[in-house]
């Protein structure tokens, strides 16, 4: 019976998802598989080639930065090219940026090419996201970011094994791996994802307004939105920034630090998916709340650790928040976004993981060094409180959208055209049943008198580089796994 049951609950939690979301699912899948450089890079710099940990550290910087700038050109581009032209290039260039990185011998050279890295392999998440919402129902996109984000740690939890394997044989075979799976994913969207930019609806001979980076920064309640982002991310980077750092200070060892981390990956893939069945209905202004505290407190308990089993205990608690917020504030970004903005928007959100990505090391070191970890976890905590204030605030008055209910919505964007029935004869095309016609209003259109016209994030998946933290990192979180990789080993280097 049991059987049965978990038989019938897997298949209802895949069922219903057009095509071209597997195929996009997949591709997230063989990217992940592939992450290696932001896992051991602080390894191949510092090991390898004899580099100190500071210049680890100003490297992953630097591959930070590189998100930073193309975060709000990918979005552009996402809305202006298209999702699947964009997905190419930044696909096709970060294949050829890894394998480049793989050869640079000069300091220089090397940190110059992992800012590149950084800037195209940042550049596709805006893109993923806006086309899984393009092709998704809304009803059905809390679930779909959430085994897209379950995707994305099974890829990082095989890829993390593997690529230690492949470091202790060569380093050059691991940049090279990962550059040819990279293109891979480019092959996978070339041939199977069609173009699902919703098309302009043209009324009396106008075209409908687009969407313009100015008014994605003017949405008050988006920003909002961002700015508690940014705020879970400096938190969540910290579970590959300031832990391994804290705990190599209590005399803890690496794999000690492995064996606690692994729990957030082996939670996340046993966990996920039963995990959104139970939330994907659910009110998500309380998932909000509740998931900012588990977060900071999750952190917060740190300071308390003085053996395995707690900090194994703090992991467990803020896994929970992790597993929760993201696919919940995935849903939130996209019922807050304007159709024909979603690129921008996208672009916009990942900004604050890549800011994140950024100031979180600094933040750690900062005051480790002058206050020690204990004030460290607790400034998490609060956070974790503030953040959790912001949702319970912006979320006031914020009406019911498609999907958080269980009600019938538009359907999504269709993933290609459609040539019309001849009269009199049923349509025979094989799309899905959710591709119908574009809708004529934005989903999930905001309320009369919020600021702004609409708003949206996502928290990546589908992006590329990746280790501990995100992100989500895509994606740290949803995007912090995919952002802060880099970030999280040169620090955890630095404390070894």
């Amino acid at each position: 019976m049991y059987t049965a049951a978990l038989r019938r609950a897997a298949k209802e939690s895949v069922s219903g998802l057009p095509r071209a979301f597997w195929w996009l699912w997949t591709s997230t899948l063989v990217n992940r598989l592939g992450a290696f450089v932001a896992t051991y890079t602080a390894l191949y710099l510092t090991l390898e080639r004899g580099h100190s940990a500071s210049y680890a550290g100003l490297v992953a910087a630097l591959h930070g930065l590189g998100g930073v700038v193309s975060s709000l050109g990918a979005g552009v581009m996402a809305d202006r090219l298209g999702r699947r032209p964009t997905l190419l290039i930044a696909q096709t260039s970060t294949a050829a940026s890894v394998a480049l990185l793989g050869f640079m011998e000069h300091p220089v050279a090397i940190a110059a090419v992992a800012g590149l890295v950084g800037m195209t392999s940042n550049a596709s998440r805006p893109a993923v996201q806006a086309m899984m919402a393009d092709i998704v129902r809304p009803e059905d996109r809390v679930r779909a970011f959430s085994l897209n984000y379950w995707a994305i740690n099974l890829g990082f939890a095989i890829s993390s094994a593997g690529a230690g394997l492949v470091a202790e044989y060569s380093y050059l075979a691991g940049f090279l791996g990962e550059a040819a799976l990279t293109l891979v994913c480019a092959v996978v969207v070339f041939v199977k994802l069609p173009e699902s930019r919703p098309e302009r609806i043209t009324t009396a001979g106008k075209a409908e307004p687009g969407t313009s980076l100015g008014s994605v920064l003017r949405d008050g309640r988006y920003m909002g939105v961002v700015g508690l982002s940014f705020l879970l991310a400096l938190i969540f980077m910290q579970s590959s920034v300031a832990l391994p750092v804290a705990m190599g200070m209590d005399g803890w060892s690496p794999s000690d630090y492995g064996f606690v981390i692994a729990l957030n990956g082996v939670l996340i893939v046993a966990l996920q998916i039963p995990v959104t069945r139970l939330i994907e209905h659910r009110d998500p202004r309380r998932l909000l709340v509740v998931s900012a505290l588990l977060a900071g407190y999750g952190f917060g308990l740190t300071a308390f650790a003085g053996s395995l089993g707690v900090y194994a205990l703090t992991v467990v608690v803020w896994t929970l928040a992790e597993i929760v917020n993201s696919p919940t504030q995935m849903g939130l970004v996209v019922r807050l976004s304007p159709v024909h903005g979603r690129g921008r928007y996208q672009g916009v959100h990942t900004l604050s993981w890549s800011a994140a990505a950024l100031i979180a090391p600094l933040m750690a070191g900062y005051v480790i060094d002058h206050w020690g970890a204990a004030w460290l976890w607790a400034s998490c905590a609060v956070i974790g409180t503030v953040a959790a204030l912001g949702y319970w605030l912006l979320m006031r008055g914020l009406p019911d959208g498609p999907g958080t209910t269980g009600e019938r919505a538009p359907s999504a964007v269709p993933v290609r055209p459609a040539a019309p029935a001849p009269a009199g004869h049923a349509p025979t095309d094989s799309a899905p049943p959710t591709a119908l016609a574009p809708p004529t209003e934005h989903v999930g259109a905001r309320p009369s008198g919020g600021a702004g016209g609409g708003a949206g994030t996502g928290t990546g998946a589908g992006g590329h580089t990746s280790t501990r933290s995100g992100g989500d990192a895509d994606e740290g979180k949803d995007m912090g796994k995919e952002t802060g990789g880099m970030t999280a080993a040169a620090a955890g280097e630095a404390g070894a």
